[in-house]
């Protein structure tokens, strides 16, 4: 069988060196759609390396997108690209993100979850520098076919939204080419530039990354909720609730809970909003 979940939680965690500069952080916020307008000092804030800040998302294509491959890799795991998901992501900042980097990123595989016809592996990436921690990344990616080992079926949480319209509705463009450039950023599944590919996987062309939405969505927190402060970001997490396409737009539903606290909700606007991103929380200071 091709996940062996016994094999996959008890393997010894596994360390990879990541680096960063500039530049990766450029060529990440570019892929988000950030630069318009490419003269606005609140996007100059993601493009240009005198200004530059890091979106906390960027966590999760650190190093070229170690965290999910790294997992993909791990002992006990083998899969077929074609059936693979991506399930839920939760970002947990320890402090800013530098622009450049060097750390060391510990990946371990804390469970893996039996949904009958689909497997759940959770993986847990913990990363940090010479000064201490940096952050968290907890992603879960659903694998068609391959459950029914007789596993746990893992928890299933779901949040209502809040019943009274939201406090911000931002709409963000997904521009044509736009997984073609977020791809650059080290998530090179087929799924997302092959039509042939996407046909074998079940979609009529390739869809956007799930979590280039997924960093569109807190990039449009930061700017309409936070003041454009990446650092005020805690934590960040989500599920993934269905596909969208390049050439569509994100509808961005943002409500304040708390005052360190929004829920989101994410759909695709041109179709009847069908979800994208639920579940969706970002906690700030």
């Amino acid at each position: 069988m091709p996940i062996d979940a016994a094999k996959a939680v008890s393997a010894e965690p596994r360390s990879t060196d990541l680096t960063w500069d500039h530049k990766d952080i450029q060529l990440y916020h570019l892929g988000l759609g950030a630069g318009i307008p490419a003269t606005d000092p609140d996007e100059l804030r993601y493009t240009l390396e005198s200004k530059l800040q890091v979106l906390p998302s960027f966590a999760t294509v650190a190093g070229g997108g170690m965290a999910a491959a790294g997992g993909l890799s791990a002992p006990g795991i083998e899969v077929d690209l074609a059936a693979v998901l991506h399930g839920g992501q939760t970002v947990t900042l320890h402090r800013p993100i530098p622009v450049r980097g060097k750390a060391v990123q510990t990946s371990t595989i804390p469970a893996v979850y039996d949904k009958g016809k689909a497997a759940v592996i959770v993986m847990r990436s913990d990363v940090a520098d010479e000064d201490g921690p940096l952050w968290t990344c907890d992603t879960q990616i659903f694998v068609r076919g391959e459950g029914g080992f007789g596993g746990e079926r893992g928890p299933s949480n779901r949040l209502e939204l809040p019943d009274r319209a939201p406090d911000r509705t931002v709409e963000r463009p997904i521009r044509e080419d736009q997984a073609l450039l977020y791809r650059l950023s080290g998530d090179w599944n087929p799924l997302h530039a092959d039509p042939e590919f996407a046909k074998l996987a079940g979609f009529d062309k390739p869809i956007l990354h799930g979590l280039c939405s997924y960093g569109m969505t807190l990039k449009a927190v930061v700017d309409s909720l936070l003041d454009g402060d990446v650092t005020r970001v805690r934590s960040y997490t989500t599920r993934f609730a269905g596909i969208v396409f390049p050439g569509e737009t994100l509808r961005i539903r943002i409500w304040r809970l708390a005052d360190d606290k929004a829920q989101v909700s994410v759909t695709a606007a041109e179709r009847d909003d069908a979800p994208v991103l639920a579940d969706t929380v970002v906690e700030h200071s």
